[in-house]
Order: C-alpha cells, then structure tokens, then sequence
C-alpha cells in the first residue's frame, strides 16, 4: 500500500502547476471544475495549503450570477478542443460557459474536519462559504425555475458522465445543421473506441453555438435548451453538499446559510423520489422536456447515495451493486453490464471509475451500507495494482482506458487507503 501512496503522491506533483491541477498532461491540459475539488482531498495529505488553494483557484473565476464553470483556461494550448474561442464567454480569463457536478461543498467539509492546522481551515472555509452558497442559489434559481427541488443538466457534459447512455435519447433532439467544422484533439492523446463519437461530438458543439448565441445568458438557457435532464447523481452530489454546506455553516456560526442550505437539501431529497424505480431498484434520470424517466440503467442512478436518501433506499442500491457485482471483475460499471448498450471500454457508457467508486462507497458507509462499501473500496485499490493510475477501466478485464498518470485517480487512491473503509 505504501508504494501505491507514494506513486500517487507523484502524480498529484507532476500534475501541479502551483495554483491548480491538470487531469493529466496532454488531453486535458487545463483546469477542471470537479477534478480540482476531488484532487484537493489528496493534496490535503501531504499539503493542506495547496489543498485549499486548489480550489480557491477555481473559485476566483465564479461568474457574477454565481455559476463556476466546468473549464477554466489559465493558459493558451491548441491541444484540447473546444478551446475558448470556440465558447467565446468573455471573461478576463478565458472559461467555458457551462458548470459541472457541485462536489466543492462537500470537499471543502471534509478539508474543514481533517485538517491539522484549524487556523487555516477556519480561515479558508469561511472564505469560500458564501461563494459555494451562492453556487448552489444559481442552480435552484437558473435549473429549476418551476421549484421542484432537483436541478437539470442543459449539456451532457454538465453530467460529468458525458456520453452516457442516459442522453441517447434526449441528445437526438439536439440537431447538427450549422455545426462549424472542427477538430478534434483528444483523439491524438486517446484510443477513438474509448471516447465520444463523432456524431455525439456534433451535438456537443451545436448546443455550446446555441448558448454562445444567447450571449450566456443563464436566466435564458434552461428554456431555450432541447437537452434537459434530471440526473439523479448530479442532484446527489449537488444536495450532499448544500447539506455538508449547513453542517460547515453551523460550525462556523453562519446560521442563515446553515438554515437555507438544509431547506434545498430536505426540498431536493424528497423530490429524489419521483426518480426512483422499483423495477430497477435505482434512481433514472428524468427527460424534463418530456415529463418522462428515462429507463437507462446507469450509475448515475447508483451514484445518488452520495447524498442522504432514505435508508431503505441505500440498502436497494447496496443490493443492485451486489448483483451488479456478478457480472464484472471490478465495480462499479458505468451502465448495466446486463444493457444491450454496455461498452466496456466506451469512457461513460460501461467502465469503472475511481471518482464514482469513491462517492458510492462513502454515501453507503454513510448509510451503514458498509460491507458494500467496503467491497467498492477493496475493489478501486485492486484495478489500481493491477492497471495503474488510468482515467477509468473495463470493468470486466480490468484494461486501463483513456488518459494515464491520471490526478483524480491518484486522489482517490489516497483516499481510500487511508480511510479506515480499507481496514
């Protein structure tokens, strides 16, 4: 165990560019929104200062309405696409238009209850709470203008599960006529059967010309989007925070923030339930366009015990991942292996990643689910020995997929060893 904390440990410095982390060198040469919350948790080991810069950094280029956004572009590199001319948002610092997964809340509490130096932490917290409370407002007021307590993607990209199975269906109202030609870069750092297709691509980019032509005007873009889901994992994610937000909050003195970030997170986990399936013994995401769920049995639905369900809900999921369990090598697949739509190899529509493993582990153990956790937990370290610190895995073989040296990977890695989970 120690040379795997030592190898990733490694990571995380190669990948440090002094104020923020890449994913890893060459495809994702820049700043990732949920990547740099994740990767602060394993920089707080060794350097909690540069734990907590990581994500002040991200939070130095929240917009004025309160939206962060999923890419901040620090510098000027032609090898990723779309680069900031192509989202043209007109910041200072170049970004992209669009948000990702709301983890900060959750990895600023959990910096704030590890931390060795409280003068720091106390310091570090209380500076970014009002910015992630108002983060968290932006979403409820710009993706859930008719309050019903859980939020929608508008771009699957938002997700941060991007070519998931979940859009298919929605994605094919998204049209392509008036797509600029483009190229893409991460087909020179990446296996073509790993990533997105070209086809999907297309759409991408259709729908960042549609908000770059509305001048990335939030108030506008919900409605003007043919592409609005409900994820049940990235509403997990998101009220898991406002609630560790409240908890932050309330240790901090900050009562008015302590109590609105607990009424969105009991509003939102009530809603939760209009997503759940018996039949699937999960959560599915919701076409909101169509009022309709949609019958796609992905992770995302398992991801949604990040936040605080009911407990019979947690012990369903735990279940669904045991059975799960019996079809593959390592946990937890991106999309049923049992699906006609499962891709082992495909980034989101079958392969195993560290990031969601961590998240599903913790909100079980959380919910007392611990054997299954346990065995999540158990499962991440053994792909890491046998594969190394890859973007994600096939989850029957084990084969490492996409990028190498990978931060998030690392971090998560230093996680789960020096939790008790793995004891």
């Amino acid at each position: 165990m120690q040379s795997l904390l030592q190898n990733a440990s490694e990571i995380l410095r190669e990948n440090d560019l002094g104020t923020y982390t890449v994913p890893t060198h060459g495809l994702y040469p820049f700043q990732w929104n949920w990547d740099s919350c994740l990767t602060a948790l394993g920089q707080a080991y060794f350097d909690e200062e540069r734990a907590w810069r990581e994500i002040e950094t991200l939070f130095a280029h929240q917009w004025e309405d309160g939206m962060v956004p999923h890419i901040i572009f620090h510098k000027e590199d032609d090898g990723y696409f779309p680069g900031p001319d192509v989202w043209s948002t007109g910041r200072d610092v170049p970004t992209s238009g669009i948000t990702q997964p709301a983890v900060a809340g959750f990895a600023i509490k959990r910096l704030f209850d590890r931390a060795k130096d409280r003068e720091l932490a106390d310091a570090k917290a209380r500076a970014l709470l009002p910015k992630v409370k108002a983060w968290h407002d932006w979403f409820f007021a710009n993706r859930d203008p008719q309050g019903t307590g859980l939020v929608a993607i508008l771009h699957p990209w938002e997700s941060g599960r991007d070519n998931s199975v979940d859009w298919d269906a929605a994605f094919e109202r998204v049209p392509t006529d008036g797509v600029l030609p483009f190229i893409r870069r991460d087909l020179q750092h990446a296996d073509a059967d790993h990533r997105p297709t070209q086809a999907q691509y297309e759409r991408y980019i259709w729908l960042v010309q549609l908000f770059r032509s509305l001048d990335w005007d939030n108030s506008k873009l919900h409605d003007a989007s043919p592409f609005q889901v409900v994820d049940p994992g990235f509403n997990g994610i998101l009220l898991r925070s406002c609630m560790d937000l409240a908890d932050l909050a309330d240790a901090l003195g900050e009562v008015e923030v302590a109590e609105s970030s607990r009424a969105q997170a009991g509003k939102g986990i009530a809603a939760m339930d209009t997503l759940w399936s018996d039949a699937r013994g999960q959560y599915l995401c919701q076409d909101r366009v169509l009022g309709e769920l949609i019958d796609s049995p992905s992770v995302g639905g398992l991801l949604a015990a990040f936040a605080q369900i009911p407990s019979e809900r947690a012990a369903t999921i735990a279940a669904r991942i045991t059975t799960i369990a019996e079809q593959v090598n390592y946990l937890v697949p991106s999309h049923d292996p049992a699906s006609s739509d499962y891709d082992g190899k495909r980034y989101w529509r079958g392969p195993a990643w560290l990031i969601v493993n961590y998240m599903i582990s913790d909100g079980l153990s959380r919910a007392g689910q611990t054997a299954v956790a346990q065995r999540i937990a158990q499962s991440s370290v053994k792909l890491i020995e046998q594969s190394g610190f890859a973007e994600y895995y096939d989850p029957k073989s084990g084969e490492p997929c996409g990028g190498t040296r990978f931060t998030w990977t690392a971090a998560m890695v230093i996680e789960f060893i020096s939790q008790t989970q793995l004891e």
